[in-house]
């Protein structure tokens, strides 16, 4: 027999790259379910104002992701202004695109950095908190890049393989332990982190709202893999029992395999210099903190995700779209909202 819905009321919930985007949309839908609500990001400033226009007590606190000893801080902020920590969303990330072979150095530790090591670091924080109370539920932004490669977005796929992974392995090891995982495989998300970028034929690009709205479906319900829109999930699963010809003709037909160098340079272009600027002073407000639409997992403004990261000055990918935020000692987060292919 099914189990009856979770309440979310009363949960207290941390949100990366939060302050814009799927972030901020997600961090709207819980309050809407009773969650009280802290939100992170590298752009404090608009992190404390869209937690002041949110209401319902909401907090919102400066947060770098990338570095172990800021996420530490943020995390004993939130558990002593609100309560134990019941969920934390992982939603902090940046997609900068363009051929493997044009991408910096930099901008590849930067990817990393923020998509793959924020997520590590947060993880342990989180499970930290969790282990010790047998209770508790870890949300990893991932993609649907995170089952497949997509041209165009080579390290972007790489990290979102990773979380998946790390995922995957957390789940196993927490089984029994009275603590849920779930990953969240966007395929496209409306946030700045997509912008300039068209969807597969046949797709539309979803919301944060559609985003947001899984997430809490996967807290009710402690459902593990959620995919947005749903039916991304059958494709993949076919997708990984066709030959690989199969798999590979699928990908022309729907001109997946364009999606990520085929861009809009001009729609894109905000995002791109903005990302490519030098990092800014942690707290400090980030160039586009005015563009409701990034984020830091991907942004929408992304989170995310991703509230996107700043960027330390970084050569552009080949193509317009240049790198994003984040390197290894930068501040940098993001709604750049996970949330892209």
């Amino acid at each position: 027999m099914a189990k009856a819905p979770r309440s979310l009321a009363g949960k207290i919930v941390a949100i990366t790259g939060g302050a814009r985007g799927i972030g901020r949309a997600t961090a709207a839908a819980l309050i809407a379910q009773g969650s009280r609500v802290a939100i992170g990001d590298i752009d404090a400033p608009l992190a404390e104002r869209t937690a002041d226009e949110l209401g319902s007590a909401t907090i919102g606190l400066a947060l770098d992701v990338t570095d172990r000893a800021s996420f530490a801080a943020f995390a004993a902020e939130v558990e002593s202004r609100i309560g134990p920590l019941d969920v934390l969303i992982n939603n902090a990330g940046i997609m900068p695109i363009g051929p493997f072979v044009a991408e910096t150095d930099a901008t590849a530790d930067r990817i990393i950095d923020i998509n793959l090591r924020g997520v590590i670091i947060g993880s342990k924080l989180a499970l930290e908190r969790f282990l010790p109370r047998g209770r508790g539920h870890l949300v990893n932004i991932s993609s649907a890049a995170g089952k497949g490669g997509y041209p165009g977005g080579a390290t972007y796929c790489a990290t979102k393989h990773a979380v998946v992974g790390l995922s995957e392995a957390i789940r196993s090891e927490v089984r029994g332990a009275g603590i849920d995982v779930s990953i969240v495989m966007p395929v496209g998300v409306n946030t700045e982190l997509y912008s300039g970028v068209s969807p597969p034929r046949g797709m539309k690009v979803a919301q944060p709202e559609d985003v947001a709205d899984a997430i809490v479906e996967a807290l009710r319900t402690g459902r593990t893999d959620v995919y947005v829109p749903r039916s991304v999930g059958p494709l993949i699963w076919i997708n990984n029992l066709v030959p690989r010809f199969v798999g590979d003709l699928m990908m022309k037909l729907l001109k997946a395999d364009q999606v990520l160098l085929k861009t809009d340079p001009v729609a894109r272009g905000a995002y791109q210099r903005r990302t490519s600027e030098p990092p800014a002073t942690l707290g400090a407000p980030a160039a586009s903190a005015a563009d409701p639409a990034a984020s830091a997992a991907e942004p929408a403004a992304p989170t995310a995700e991703p509230a996107a990261p700043t960027a330390e000055p970084a050569a552009p990918m080949a193509e317009p779209a240049a790198p994003v935020n984040g390197a290894a000692g930068a501040r940098v987060d993001a709604e750049l909202e996970t949330r892209a292919v």
